[in-house]
Order: C-alpha cells, then structure tokens, then sequence
C-alpha cells in the first residue's frame, strides 16, 4: 500500500483524511488546510495511506511543534490515526515506520507523542506507542502522559513545560483553547459558544495563532483544551449533544 505525503502542490485536490468534510456554508476542511500549508516551512509533515478513509500520521519538529513541550532535536507526533475499518493491516506500522525513517533523515534524535493514562479520544494511543518502544518519560494533570522513542542512549529525555503541569487556570469561568491543526475546531468551537450563551454561561474561546503561543498553553493538548471554574474539562471536541449536557448539570449544580 503506497504512502502520499502531502505537500503545496497536492494539498489542494488530496483528502486529509479527518472525519469531516467541507459541507455548505462550512470551512472546516479549507481552515486544517490553510494551517497545513503555513506549517510546512516549519518542517510539518502529512503523510497518509492511499486509500479511502482515515490512516495517517502528521509529525513536527519538537522546536515548532503546538503544544507546551522541551524535546530538543526530537520529532513530534501531532496525530497518528488509523480508523477502525483499517485496523490490523499493519498501517499504522508503516506510517509510524515512514516517520522514523524521515526522523533519522533529518537528523532527529528521536520521537515524542502526547497520549493518557489510558485510550481518550484526539490522542495517541498509549497501548500502541508502548508496543512500538516508546516510554513514558514525563506527565501532567490530570492524565496526560509523554511518551518518546529516543533513537540511541544520549538523547535527552523531553520534558511538559510547567505552564502545562497542572490541568488549572487562574481564570474563572469557562474558557476554551483552541487551534486550527484540527478540522473539527472551526466547526465546533463557535457552538460551544453558543451553547453556553444558550445556557447563560460567558464562554471565552482562546485561539492559538502560532507555534509559540501554543508553546505557553496551560494544557500539553492545544487543539482544543476546554476549562471551567479554573479546572480542566476535556480535552474532546464536544458534540452538540455533550455540551447541551454539560451546561446543563452546570446549572443544575449551581441551582
């Protein structure tokens, strides 16, 4: 099975894989490309099973990556995802396989990713990254764990900065971080707004615009990283239907 790896020139006509796509009046899919083509001089890298569904792998540099990590000479996995259908074909194998090879080619030390304390939606999945040699080396509140693949024994060991460490926010209220890496983003982060209108709750939607204002993010996942009363929430891009359900044990809890 060949691998694409996107680039400027066949960004455009590819599918990028993610579980939505462009409807009427949506700009989801055109909002993850235009974030794609801006990245690619930072070094980001696409790559994707050709094949109809969702089988790729998107990697960074450590330096530049979206997220508050240390992980000098490192490459980081911003996803790898092999939907269900796909499963046991070896494909996440080989994605995992290209990037490595692309890693050594550019003289990386090594891999990092970001997963849990167990299978959570939008992160990599801890069982698999073990199985591939990754360790557990660093992690924050409440269940965020960072796992790396050093290349040989003098790699330094990637670290979470500390303004990720502690799953909490001086600001109360709700507030909402996201990025444009995912698709899902710009369709769902502005119904989490209304939504929480809906209900009487102010929710303030923190938009990260550049690698370095990621970098200083209060939560290791920037994609979308959603507080409330100081606390973090979730890190999943809630449904309409969740968050109807949230708000409303919200007001139900400050009746």
């Amino acid at each position: 099975m060949q691998i694409i790896t996107l680039d400027a020139q066949n960004l455009a006509r590819e599918h990028i894989c993610c579980a939505i796509s462009d409807k009427k009046g949506e700009t989801c899919v055109a909002t993850k490309k235009a974030w794609l083509a801006a990245r690619f001089a930072d070094g980001l890298t696409f790559k994707k099973m050709d094949l109809r569904g969702k089988a790729f792998i998107e990697y960074i540099p450590a330096a530049r990556a979206w997220a508050p990590i240390q992980a000098e000479g490192y490459m980081f996995i911003n996803c790898l995802w092999v939907a269900g259908q796909h499963k046991g074909k070896g494909y996440a194998n080989a994605l995992v396989d290209a990037c490595i090879q692309d890693a050594r080619a550019r003289g990386c030390v090594g891999l990092c990713a970001l997963a849990s304390d167990r299978k959570r939606p939008f992160l990599s999945e801890p069982g698999f990254l073990k199985h591939r040699g990754f360790a557990a080396v660093d992690q924050a509140l409440p269940h965020f764990v960072l796992y790396s693949l050093p290349f040989d024994a003098s790699a330094p060991t990637p670290h979470i900065r500390p303004c990720a460490r502690d799953g909490a926010i001086d600001q109360k209220g709700m507030v909402l971080y996201y990025s444009d890496q995912c698709p899902h983003t710009a369709k769902y982060v502005p119904i989490a707004c209304e939504v929480a209108a809906k209900y009487g709750f102010p929710l303030e939607a923190v938009h990260f615009g550049t690698y370095a204002q990621a970098q200083q993010a209060p939560c290791p996942f920037t994609t979308y990283a959603f507080f409330d009363h100081g606390a973090f929430v979730t890190n999943e891009i809630l449904s309409p239907a969740k968050l109807e359900k949230y708000m409303q044990a919200r007001r139900a809890a400050e009746a």
